[in-house]
């Protein structure tokens, strides 16, 4: 995949700089209302239809120690002010859909700076700037009518697809945009190499998914459905945009408080570097940290942690060590040759870390693999330790790490139960709460923060339970029967559904979680006094073909929950969903309370953007990724307002009054998150002094806008008052 975008949008460049009238600084008649300080630029966007309402102004330097960018929203008369640079000289350009970038001009701060904008001189040279989801909804899709599949002897479809929506969930959150940005440049466009030795563009698709060091993943994910009818597909689909064929639907510019929103962005981390996640505080006070180091997390591609200074905008990284030298790495996963890396293999993690979370003292800790997978004796059945003898675990893929920023050490922990995601407690011991289930690892594991730190004992702080359901429906564990065994009066339940996201209910302290998979759920666990052996569960499976249910839904990723107990989280169908416990009519425990018994406790929004031309079920072609809701009203939208991941997007989501903020990244294109948070660095500065970060958590950067050698970006979103307060 190579690097398209240096390709494409020089050609654009060359129209813009035909068609476009030279770029001015101008204080002539500046408007009274576009008021600058030392630190901000300001003026009016205008082409050669008059002003340009809901266009970005973007401003990007290298002269700090890492490079860094702004971005702003003109104002319904154009006009723009973009606050707070760092002093440096600055390249400044506009961007918007409907144009085409202008001709990049030099400026300093404290400068009124009139642009003008270029309109598109056509509707493909406009469309390069559409977010990926205007052309991954082109994709053709089997269509409804050819499911149940029968089998290589009927329809060619997998027997084990039985419907559409498990056809999509295999292409958007199980195998493909769980990791990419389906239908940027990179993907909807064959590479050269491909081209030239394949003769048809699905036997190149079939290849390219080969490439590198994560294949294993995708090719594995794709034989769940008829991979040669899903090349097929996707073959057919690169054709069609390489003969010329345009997205059917085109975005609208920002709107309302859309054009509130100011963008900071500082790169980060190595050209190759996956950064799954970000954090900037901790979620329970978002004071912590203030104004300090971002950390990020960069699963499997490498052990070395990256951190942003924002306030330096200095870039810096610290190695994350495993305890066993003979912990697996990533460098050994290379199938075949990569467009981009060759047969360099670029990826060499043992760590594999995954999710950071800062806690109450401003240490890192971090889901990280500490060792290979097979486990401690503590862990394994014969053992004294309570949580073995009740639930004995033979193996665990990650476990957790803890970094200290004013020692500069590590601390490895090695659990019994596989982490994946992290979140603390509300009690005050600081106990961390993870998912990662498996086959081999259905349960949920917990770690005393607060005992470990007493004791040194990294056995005795732990702790775990099997996923249990109270079917016998009297609020005690009893004993259970097991995941492929009926029901039976008088015993509990076990069930194999382990947690992906994980949060603590501020409501009651109860842990909640999505469950992955067809068409997925959430569950809630109440501890009990004595997790191990009085933790029940409850499970609620999203709506799917349920006559109950006004709009269905399926695949959950993500999840959070709000201080009212209502959860939220990502559908791979194309919605934000929320589910509140407290609108279930019937029993929420016993023989008949197991996943489909509370459709009414659901609520399915559908995201912005197309829906796919061959579906008409509700929802888009978004595969929004993780969900966080923002309980102490850091950024501004009011407690409790939930945010979605827009990965078709390029864009953060806010859902607020029951409608949705679509606060999108115009640069590089590509921005695919995968988390968030948000921080207090000065109470007393207003917007000033808070903002909701993230990062670009694309599996593959060089997929972004600049290609092969384009680094990760830390990005900081702020909401002020209107588009022109500075």
């Amino acid at each position: 995949m190579r690097n398209h975008w240096k390709l494409g949008l020089a050609t654009v460049s060359v129209i813009a700089l035909m068609v476009a009238s030279p770029l001015r600084a101008s204080a002539q008649q500046a408007d009274p209302a576009i008021k600058i300080g030392g630190s901000d630029l300001g003026g009016v966007v205008k082409s050669s239809k008059g002003p340009e309402a809901g266009v970005w102004v973007i401003a990007e330097t290298t002269d700090l120690p890492t490079k860094f960018a702004k971005m702003v929203v003109t104002d319904d008369k154009g006009r723009y002010v973009m606050p707070e640079l760092p002093k440096a000289q600055y390249k400044v350009w506009v961007r918007g859909y409907g144009l085409v970038d202008s001709v990049k001009v030099d400026a300093k701060p404290g400068k009124l700076l009139d642009l003008t904008a270029v309109i598109a001189p056509s509707e493909k040279a406009a469309a390069e700037y559409y977010p990926a989801i205007y052309w991954f909804a082109m994709l053709g899709i089997p269509k409804a009518s050819e499911f149940p599949g029968t089998g290589p002897q009927g329809n060619g479809m997998s027997t084990g697809v039985k419907d559409q929506g498990q056809w999509l969930d295999v292409i958007k959150t199980d195998g493909c945009y769980t990791c990419h940005q389906i239908g940027n440049k990179a993907t909807r466009e064959i590479e050269p190499m491909f081209k030239a030795e394949y003769k048809t563009s699905a036997e190149a698709w079939e290849r390219r998914i080969q490439s590198g060091q994560a294949m294993e993943f995708m090719t594995r994910m794709i034989s769940k459905i008829d991979p040669q009818r899903a090349f097929k597909n996707f073959g057919d689909w690169s054709d069609r945009i390489a003969a010329g064929e345009l997205p059917f639907a085109k975005p609208e510019r920002p709107q309302g408080l859309e054009r509130n929103v100011v963008i900071s962005m500082w790169d980060w981390s190595r050209p190759y570097t996956y950064l799954h996640d970000q954090i900037a505080t901790d979620k329970r006070n978002p004071s912590v940290n203030a104004n300090g180091p971002i950390y990020g997390s960069a699963e499997e591609s490498t052990d070395y942690v990256p951190m942003v200074d924002p306030v330096a905008a200095k870039a810096s990284e610290f190695k994350m060590p495993v305890r066993d030298p003979d912990t697996p790495t990533t460098k050994d996963n290379m199938a075949n040759t990569s467009p981009y890396w060759g047969d360099e293999k670029v990826w060499d993690s043992q760590a594999n870390m995954h999710n950071p979370m800062i806690d109450s003292k401003g240490r890192v800790w971090f889901t990280s693999r500490v060792g290979p997978p097979d486990n401690p004796a503590f862990c394994l059945k014969g053992s004294e330790h309570p949580s073995a003898k009740a639930f004995p675990i033979e193996k665990s893929n990650r476990h957790l790490a803890m970094y200290d920023p004013k020692t500069g050490k590590t601390t490895l922990v090695r659990t019994c139960f596989s982490t994946h995601h992290l979140n603390f407690s509300l009690d005050g011991t600081d106990t961390i709460w993870t998912s990662g289930g498996g086959p081999q690892n259905d349960a949920v594991g917990w770690f005393n923060v607060k005992l470990f730190e007493e004791t040194g004992d990294e056995a005795k702080a732990q702790g775990w339970t099997p996923i249990v359901l109270d079917t016998v429906g009297d609020g005690v564990r009893h004993d259970y029967v097991e995941p492929n065994r009926p029901l039976i009066p008088g015993k509990d339940k076990r069930i194999s559904a382990g947690l992906y996201g994980v949060s603590v209910n501020p409501k009651d302290g109860t842990v909640w979680g999505s469950t992955l998979g067809f068409p997925g759920g959430i569950l809630r666990i109440d501890p009990g006094k004595n997790p191990t052996e009085t933790a029940l569960a409850e499970y609620y499976e999203v709506p799917w073909k349920d006559p109950k249910a006004p709009i269905g839904g399926y695949s959950p990723r993500g999840f959070d929950i709000d201080s009212n107990g209502v959860a939220w989280v990502p559908l791979a169908s194309g919605h934000l969903a929320s589910f509140d416990r407290s609108k279930c009519k019937g029993q929420l425990n016993g023989l008949n309370a197991t996943g489909r018994h509370c459709p009414e406790g659901w609520t399915l929004y559908p995201l912005p953007g197309p829906q796919f031309r061959d579906v008409t079920d509700s929802g888009s072609a978004e595969a929004s990724y993780y969900t966080w809701v923002d309980l102490h009203d850091v950024f501004g939208l009011g407690a409790n307002t939930p945010f979605a991941t827009g990965n078709a997007n390029d864009s953060l989501i806010a859902f607020k009054d029951g409608k949705f903020i679509n606060m999108r990244v115009p640069y590089p294109m590509g921005f695919y998150a995968k988390g968030m948070d948000a921080r207090i660095d000065d109470p007393k500065a207003g917007w000033k002094g808070r903002g909701l970060w993230s990062t670009t958590g694309n599996r593959t950067p060089q997929h972004l806008e600049g290609g092969k050698g384009t680094l990760s970006k830390v990005v900081k979103f702020q909401m002020r008052p209107d588009p022109l307060a500075n």
